[in-house]
């Protein structure tokens, strides 16, 4: 079973949008959240769908999914203090779903909604393959490492360098048993399951992803989105099939 799970628990501070965290923002007549479900929902290799959510809004989601048509949401739980502690209520929710089954899950940010189809099939490939599938992008730009006093530590080879993004994909029974042995060590605070799983020794295999799958985090990144919808719509810059 190949399981999607999505954290959308984030309040969006820093969009500065008053009425409605930042993943129910609606572009192009739908909300963002909706945007990335779709592409989950019409994946042929996606069997079901968890969402992590701010506990207050669960029941607007679920009107948003049921308006939509979004048949693959098998369980919508409550998001954590923490992205990690979110991403492990999701996680036991997974668990759920597949009843015993060995599965791949995909984690993913319910606010990069500009993912395609090819990257979730890679992400797949590359569990069955090699255990994990972290999404990334090539730099484009020189990466500097500084130290507390804001002085340059070093400069990373921009060759061996890439941006990790999202989705970020396991076997279930592997990034869930390394959750627990995080908040058994009352770790809860990782940035990222690709960041958890390297502390716990685990190898990670990277899958490049496209790049415009940003994640919405401020206006600039809004605006952003909004014009790379219009331009695959108008079929001016983003000609390849998904």
């Amino acid at each position: 079973m190949n399981i999607a799970v999505i954290f959308a628990g984030g309040v969006g501070s820093r969009m500065h949008s008053k009425s409605k965290p930042k993943q129910f923002l609606t572009i192009h007549e739908k909300p963002i959240i909706i945007h990335t479900l779709e592409i989950f929902e019409e994946h042929e290799e996606i069997d079901a769908i968890v969402i992590a959510c701010i506990e207050s809004w669960i029941s607007y989601l679920e009107k948003l999914i049921n308006k939509y048509n979004i048949h693959k949401v098998k369980a919508i739980v409550h998001g954590g203090a923490t992205g990690q502690l979110s991403i492990f209520n999701g996680l036991e929710a997974a668990e759920k779903v597949a009843k015993g089954e060995k599965s791949i899950v995909l984690i993913h940010d319910g606010v990069r909604p500009l993912i395609n189809h090819k990257t979730i099939s890679d992400n797949i490939q590359s569990v069955r393959e090699y255990g994990s599938a972290i999404t990334c992008v090539k730099v484009k730009e020189t990466v500097l490492v500084v130290s507390d006093d804001s002085s340059i530590d070093y400069i990373p080879y921009r060759a061996n360098s890439r941006l990790a993004r999202a989705p970020q994909s396991f076997w279930l029974e592997d990034i869930i048993t390394v959750h627990r042995k995080a908040l058994e060590e009352g770790n809860d605070s990782f940035i990222d399951s690709c960041s958890m799983m390297q502390y716990f020794g685990a190898k990670l295999y990277l899958v490049d992803g496209p790049e415009e799958n940003i994640k919405i985090t401020t206006p600039d990144d809004f605006y952003t989105m909004r014009a790379l919808l219009d331009a695959k719509e108008n079929a001016q810059i983003y000609g390849f099939k998904e």
